[in-house]
């Protein structure tokens, strides 16, 4: 099984899925804490549905049992929590949820799954480590940063 990790800032909706579709992608794993911001724009979670499905026939599954909790995420983004920190934190949090299970039965029939957050690229982002996460705790998964 393919795990791709997309962000959607700094991408315009055409590269945007012209990068799902080149990867083959068949579902799309939505892990944003809050997906109907306005700042979401084209991945604002109704749109980004409709779209995903019209444009290049991707399922769109969202669940915030992958997102950090508000307070990570808030302590992160105000400086009040370093990179490590944050990090310590979400895996902490995304194994005892047993995230694994729950991806499991969210992938099953799907062999090309993409995760969806809004940073431009995963080195700072959650998506990267619940995918290294998966990886670690599920057979055969490889990971593909688009």
């Amino acid at each position: 099984m393919n795990i791709f990790t997309i962000g959607f800032a700094q991408k315009n909706a055409e590269e945007f899925f012209a990068l799902l579709m080149h990867s083959k992608v068949n579902c799309l794993i939505d892990v944003r804490l809050n997906n109907i911001s306005q700042l979401a724009g084209f991945t604002k979670s109704k749109d980004l549905q409709y779209f995903l499905k019209t444009i290049a026939n991707i399922d769109y599954k969202h669940s915030i049992i992958y997102a950090p909790t508000k307070d990570i995420l808030d302590n992160y983004k105000k400086g009040r929590l370093s990179w490590e920190g944050y990090t310590a934190l979400y895996n902490e949090l995304i194994s005892k949820r047993r995230v694994e299970n729950d991806f499991l039965s969210d992938s099953n029939g799907y062999h090309n799954i993409c995760l969806l957050c809004s940073e431009p690229t995963p080195e700072n982002c959650h998506r990267r480590l619940l995918a290294e996460y998966l990886q670690e705790h599920i057979d055969g998964i490889n990971i593909i940063h688009l």
